[in-house]
Formats: structure tokens, sequence, C-alpha cells
């Protein structure tokens, strides 16, 4: 017959086997699905508002589209649970809201540098005129 102490050894180590294998798969299941990618979610829509803000809409239109499907691409993959690729779209979805602002940008300070030379000449042909001088 077993004797009590060797039972209990026996029944010690069977918990310690029982209890680590709980802990494993408690890691296991915290470490399968990644947590929502909301602050990237949150980031690429709060891009997309900058953009359209600085009127991306019809000054960089193409990249503002690209940006709104990568957007909506993200949040149809965390619908499907695809945490991995939610996040990426969701920043790629930033990286292209945010080059079209800056686009827009670019535009709106090209139509003013061609403005402001376009009255540069006028003003030294008024210039011109008024004084004679050929320039």
């Amino acid at each position: 017959m077993n004797s009590l102490p060797e039972r209990t050894s026996v029944t010690r180590r069977r918990l310690r086997l029982a209890v680590s294998g709980l802990l494993l798969l408690a890691v296991a299941a915290c470490a399968s699905t990644p947590p929502i990618p909301s602050s990237n979610l949150q980031a690429a829509q709060q891009a997309i508002s900058n953009a359209e803000r600085v009127d991306a809409a019809s000054l960089a239109a193409v990249d503002l589209d690209e940006a709104r499907n990568k957007l909506s691409s993200a949040q149809r993959a965390v619908e499907e649970k695809k945490m991995i690729v939610a996040e990426r779209l969701a920043d790629e979805s930033r990286a292209t809201a945010e080059l079209a602002a800056a686009r827009s940008t670019v535009a709106k300070a090209n139509t003013v540098n061609t403005e402001m030379k376009r009255s540069n000449a006028t003003l030294v042909e008024e210039m011109q005129r008024k004084t004679g001088d050929s320039r």
C-alpha cells in the first residue's frame, strides 16, 4: 500500500502540473487575439478630418479617398478579428491622410506664390509705365 507521504507528494506534483497547464492556457488565450487597435483607428480618423479641414477633398482627392478606403478596410478587419491587419491598415490610412493634407497645403501655397508673382509683375509694369523706364 502507498503511504500517506507518497500520496501527498504525487498529489502535489499533479497539482503543480495542473496549475502550470492552466497558466499556459491562460497565457496562450491572451496572446492569441491582439487588442483592438483603437488608438490607430482614431489617429487615422483624426488625420482624415484634418485633411478635410485643409480642403484635401478638392486639392488631393485621390489620396483622401485612398485614406478613407484604408480606414474602412481597417474597420472591416477589426470586425473579422484580424487585429494585426487592422492596425497596419489604420496606420496606412493615417499616413495617406497626412499625405493628402500636405499635398493640399502645397497646392494652396503654390497658388498663393503664383498670385504673388502675378501681382509683382503687374506692379513692375505699373511702375514702368509711370516712370517711362523700360527694363
